[in-house]
């Protein structure tokens, strides 16, 4: 009986010496082995799971698995190629500017991400949707949540614009991601064509504007209409409360609306002789466009306003919302890289007109040169651009203000095409309703006689020809 209580005795401590070996080996490996090899195989902070190269809600020829160093080399290269961004000068928000991310919520943005991915598996697609935004908002930074958040877009709602603008905010964020530079390499190719593309119905709406005869009574009016449709939303924009009718009313008259702002009444004689200047001298003048151009659209913006500033570049630090511009000691040599940019035909011969002026109005709003006046003068820029190409001024409308802001926000953080899309489609809308309008009226069937309309005075006619911005 004692033999036996004896043998199970030794059993027993033999079982729990194994477990005290067994738990010592498995809390080296798990403390010292794993970490080592985890550091050495992933550059991420993230965890495992959110680690792997794929998941298994998307196809298994979306992604490569395996990655090496002469593919990923190469995928950096063809990434660096397609930037948009200038080489000399940087024209993108630095990292110091971006709103700092605390641990809490960085760990809440991971754990939604992992809420996402297993909606998705559970195919609760609308859901996943929410929590990835949510996801985004809380750590709009995260590599990981704009990859996972572009595949989701690409893979479950065949938005490839959406989608590749999200690698390539991963990008900018972190510029050597695997995952990033292969889903941006897959489709860059066929998000350009379907700009290019747009840019092509653009110009044969360009080509049916011209067949409209200039003597065409309707598309007189129509550019009439616009010149004091573009003072009323530039403005607006900029939060002048004046509205079309009171616009119209100051230009036309030079007399002040009672009850109203004089400084938003001077606003909109400022930009009446801007546009003026920018039409009768600067369109069909040959040459490049200079520093001193720039300066004298402004001078004329703001001229009424702040007649000391008007005209000449900050001496002072400013601050647009949680954007900082470029110091008051760099404005000098940030505009004159942007003017060597803008006039040398090697560094834009390959851009449409409206990608041009888009990312030259982008380009101006970030140096932000002037202490005010800066986004119309840019908005004036931009029509330059537009007009020596042959395209009419586009108007940017207020109610588009802040989309319009949101747009000018993602372009700081390092893409700036849909900014550029934004444009296209204002100049789509434009040359849309030039033509609509220079159709003969169909509410009544009755054609417009010319003796109803200003034309007819030849004092009058002269002073809206000097007025109404012409396209050659």
């Amino acid at each position: 009986m004692e033999r036996c209580s004896s043998i199970e005795l030794r059993r027993s401590l033999s079982k729990m010496c194994l477990l005290l070996l067994l738990s010592f080996f498995t809390t080296i490996i798990i403390n010292i082995l794993l970490p080592s090899f985890i550091s050495k195989t992933q550059t991420s902070s993230l965890s495992v799971s959110l680690l792997a190269s794929s998941h298994i809600f998307f196809p298994s020829d979306l992604i490569p698995l395996h990655y090496s160093q002469q593919h990923h080399h190469e995928l950096q290269t063809h990434y660096e190629k397609q930037d948009l961004s200038d080489k000399r000068r940087s024209y993108i928000k630095v990292q110091s500017q971006q709103k700092n991310v605390s641990n809490d919520l960085r760990q809440e943005a991971e754990t939604a991400l992992h809420v996402a991915l297993d909606l998705i598996k559970s195919n609760k697609v609308k859901k996943a949707r929410k929590v990835f935004e949510h996801a985004l908002i809380l750590d709009p930074h995260n590599s990981e949540i704009l990859v996972e958040y572009g595949q989701f877009l690409e893979y479950y709602h065949k938005d490839l614009i959406r989608a590749e603008h999200f690698y390539t905010r991963a990008l900018v964020k972190q510029p050597d991601h695997f995952r990033a530079l292969e889903l941006k390499k897959r489709t860059l190719p066929l998000v350009q064509e379907i700009d290019q593309k747009h840019f092509t119905f653009i110009d044969n709406l360009l080509k049916e504007f011209y067949r409209i005869p200039d003597t065409n009574p309707y598309l007189r009016r129509a550019k009439r209409d616009a010149y004091y449709l573009h003072i009323y939303h530039s403005n607006g924009i900029e939060g002048n409360t004046l509205d079309l009718r009171e616009t119209r009313y100051i230009v036309e008259t030079r007399m002040a609306v009672a009850g109203k702002s004089l400084v938003e009444q001077q606003e909109v004689l400022g930009l009446d002789l801007a546009l003026q200047y920018v039409n009768c001298t600067l369109v069909n003048r040959l040459g490049t466009i200079t520093r001193e151009d720039i300066l004298e659209i402004h001078r004329r913006v703001l001229g009424f306003v702040d007649p000391i500033e008007a005209g000449q570049l900050r001496q002072h630090q400013v601050y647009v919302g949680s954007f900082i511009p470029p110091s008051a000691t760099e404005v000098p040599e940030y505009l004159d890289d942007f003017l060597q940019w803008l006039n040398s035909l090697e560094d834009t011969e390959d851009l449409h007109a409206i990608e041009l002026a888009a990312i030259a109005h982008y380009k101006f709003v970030y140096i932000h040169p002037f202490i005010d006046g800066n986004g119309r003068t840019g908005r004036l820029l931009m029509n330059l651009i537009l007009m020596r190409s042959g395209f009419p001024p586009v108007i940017i409308e207020k109610s588009e203000r802040f989309i319009y802001y949101s747009y000018l926000d993602q372009a700081n953080n390092g893409d700036v095409r849909p900014l550029i899309r934004f444009i296209a489609k204002c100049t789509e809308r434009t040359l849309t309703n030039f033509i609509h309008q220079s159709l003969p009226t169909r509410t009544t069937g009755q054609e417009l006689k010319l003796n109803d309309d200003v034309d007819d005075d030849d004092n009058e006619s002269k002073l809206m020809n000097d007025r109404v911005i012409m396209v050659d």
